[in-house]
């Protein structure tokens, strides 16, 4: 974690200097127009550095307990989604994502939801998805590769494009966005749609609706709820 800060700081140190050459450069060259565009370049770029280095520096290691009382209440969790899948969502990967969603506080059955609507019910970790202006999207978690390296950054584990179709990587890539997104709005509506449309794409459809309740962030919670509600009646 203390080499993943340095690295988040240092480079906010570089696009500080970087700036401030720039700015000298263009008010020389009298060119405000460029000199907006760079500066609302830059200034993006210093939001995203200090927001990831507020996320890491905010993340502390595994406080659960792994106790067999904790393992029995994993398991548990984990056949309700192996079972809800029909067996398409393996028992090995339903126990790995309970306990990592646990691990970030997050509900294991609104990530699961999350990867079952991002795979089309089939939890395909080979999944490839359809080509747009941005590429394409891949594996379980649907992540593309301007998004994957800076959330593997985050979770603190090495990106490969190939490690995309391992269901286990993707599940905590997805596990660890998630938990940043929802740190970043508090607010599921904005963290769903953000992870489905991208951070910009969240901001466009809050300008083009008023709000951020997508089909996509409905989709997942009006099922996540529909569970909690028979688990109560039951």
């Amino acid at each position: 974690m203390k080499a993943v800060m340095m690295f988040i700081q240092l480079s906010l140190t570089i696009i500080l200097i970087t700036g401030s050459v720039l700015i000298v450069h263009f008010n020389k060259e009298k060119d405000n127009r460029l000199l907006t565009k760079k500066n609302k370049q830059l200034s993006d770029k210093i939001e995203k550095l200090q927001s990831d280095y507020e996320y890491v520096s905010s993340r502390s290691t595994d406080s659960k307990s792994n106790d067999f009382e904790n393992w029995s209440n994993i398991e548990e969790k984990a056949n309700i989604l192996y079972e809800d899948s029909n067996g398409e969502f393996k028992k090995s990967w339903a126990i790995f994502l309970v306990k990592q969603s646990e691990k970030y506080e997050l509900d294991p059955v609104l990530v699961y939801e999350l990867l079952k609507v991002e795979t089309g019910d089939t939890f395909d970790p080979n999944l490839v998805g359809p080509k747009t202006e941005y590429g394409r999207a891949y594996g379980m978690g649907q992540f593309m590769k301007n998004t994957a390296p800076w959330v593997a950054e985050m979770a603190q584990i090495p990106y490969k494009e190939k490690l995309l179709f391992d269901p286990y990587y993707s599940m905590q890539l997805s596990v660890v966005y998630l938990d940043y997104l929802y740190k970043k709005y508090n607010d599921w509506n904005k963290a769903l749609t953000a992870y489905h449309r991208g951070i910009k794409g969240l901001e466009n459809y809050i300008d083009e609706n008023g709000d951020a309740k997508s089909w996509y962030a409905k989709e997942i919670q009006s099922k996540k709820n529909a569970y909690e509600a028979l688990a109560t009646a039951n």
